[in-house]
């Protein structure tokens, strides 16, 4: 079973007679039925974002992850060098060779390059109208390099936000979008236009800010939510993004509600940057540590 499943194991024997055998069964349970989440992101070669980091993410919480590749990156810790779109005829068919076997509970969106692309996942999306849909959208690295042009922008924001459930957008992605956003009051009143505007949940990180505690802010039918987190001195926070969406995919493929599933994925992510603050992998910003249970 691996470390993780020595360390469950052995809080399982501490405890209590009483407990002992459901806690066990319930593990067992949610060993052999593991909810599935599909990713549809770019590839990132370094292992440190894209589906590599989503993957991660959903199996280190208990989800199988299948994968759906819509770019090719080259990057590393020191930043995005290229990027090659898939062909979306490609895309199409991975989409429809997973939708055609695998039970498919929720969903996660990261790096949509191109309009052929988006229609082939718009297409693919039209026939599970109630598998929930977690978008990050990945337009501006790191860097500053921009990862999709401003048509592809219109046509996302038209087209792909009125379908999720949910999308997750930093501070620069929502400048791009037309909502700059420099407080927490300013997130809430941007985080509720761009809900209203889009048809769907908001959750607008505010990692960008200054200060020593980070506040994201989720705008879900119509009530605004804070959640609060201290900041780690550290920079390895490459694929921060990419890990905490698809950490919320796993929590509304396992059921949770969505405030329960974003403040269960904020508090993984954090405990996944703590995790891995001291590491050196590369030369850059390097990536979270996502198995730290």
């Amino acid at each position: 079973m691996g470390f993780g499943g020595a360390a469950v194991l052995g809080d399982v024997w501490q405890q209590d007679e009483r407990t002992l055998v459901p806690h066990f069964l319930r593990l067992l349970h949610e060993a052999a039925d593991p909810p599935v989440v599909l990713t549809i992101a770019g590839s990132d070669c370094s292992g440190g974002a894209g589906i590599q980091a989503d993957i991660k993410a959903i199996s280190a919480l208990g989800g199988y992850a299948a994968s759906v590749a819509t770019a090719l990156t080259v990057q590393n810790t020191n930043g995005v060098q290229a990027v090659y779109p898939c062909d979306a005829a490609t895309v199409g068919q991975q989409l429809s060779a997973v939708f055609s076997d695998l039970p498919v509970r929720a969903v996660k969106i990261g790096m949509v390059p191109d309009s052929a692309v988006l229609g082939s996942i718009l297409d693919a999306l039209s026939q599970v109208p109630s598998v929930p849909v977690v978008y990050d959208p990945i337009m501006v690295s790191t860097s500053g390099r921009a990862l999709m042009a401003d048509d592809v922008v219109d046509e996302v924001r038209r087209r792909l936000f009125p379908r999720c459930t949910l999308i997750t957008p930093n501070l620069n992605e929502a400048a791009r979008l037309g909502h700059p956003a420099y407080t927490p009051e300013e997130m809430e009143l941007a985080a509720r236009t761009m809900a209203g505007e889009y048809g769907t949940s908001v959750l607008l990180k505010g990692g960008h800010l200054q200060g020593n505690t980070m506040v994201d802010v989720l705008c879900h039918e119509g009530v605004d939510y804070r959640f609060y987190a201290p900041r780690i001195a550290t920079r390895n926070l490459h694929g921060t993004g990419c890990t905490l969406s698809s950490a919320i995919a796993t929590g509304l493929a396992r059921g949770e509600a969505l405030y329960e599933a974003v403040g269960n994925a904020k508090d993984y992510v954090s405990r996944a940057i703590l995790a891995g603050r001291e590491m050196a992998f590369g030369h850059g910003n390097g990536p979270l540590w996502h198995f730290f249970r």
